[in-house]
């Protein structure tokens, strides 16, 4: 009798510690999709396909919502100090990508990437910067951003380079990861 109560007991244990992790799961994604979608206006986000970060280096980004537009959202990565939620269109998801691998990007067309929560402290001049240097022009302060991609790089010729001008700037200048920052709005979605 003992035995068959405390089978009972244990599975029942089972049972529920298996619907509260199924619970934190759901939890987790869903609070995933909303701080992906957090980095772009309603109107691209909405419709946006939703993924993870990959878990371990050199993985694939876990599908968390199909999307039925042509842009795709990150949420916060998991690793930086910073809130940086991303939503990227086809030519900065491939810029992403090599810049993840350490390779050349090929930019082919204009692309846009809005990054409405900020960012993370980074180095304007070096894409891998792990920290300030005397050179490397930190950003302690990031600010919500649209980030802008253009194939020929000598378009970005006279613009300004400082992060600390209030405007627009190119960032990652001499590097195959150049891009300009647009400065934007911080954007305060309800529930966050």
């Amino acid at each position: 009798m003992q035995h068959a109560f405390f089978s009972s007991a244990v599975s029942c244990l089972l049972l529920v510690l298996s619907a509260a992790t199924s619970s934190l799961a759901h939890a987790d994604k869903e609070s995933k999709i909303r701080s992906a979608m957090s980095a772009a206006p309603p109107s691209i986000a909405e419709s946006a396909t939703i993924r993870d970060w990959p878990s371990e280096e050199g993985g694939d980004m876990t599908l968390l919502r199909e999307g039925s537009n042509e842009w795709t959202c990150l949420p916060d990565m998991p690793h930086t100090p910073g809130n940086d939620p991303m939503c990227l269109d086809e030519p900065w998801l491939a810029w992403a990508d090599a810049w993840m691998n350490k390779s050349e990007p090929k930019i082919d067309r204009m692309g846009f990437g809005y990054m409405l929560q900020g960012g993370t402290p980074e180095s304007n001049t070096d894409p891998y910067a792990e920290g300030p240097t005397p050179d490397n022009e930190w950003i302690e302060e990031p600010v919500p951003h649209l980030m802008i991609l253009v194939p020929d790089d000598s378009t970005l010729e006279g613009l300004p380079t400082e992060a600390d001008d209030g405007g627009p700037w190119v960032m990652w200048r001499d590097t195959p990861y150049v891009h300009i920052m647009a400065p934007m709005p911080k954007y305060e979605p309800e529930g966050m």
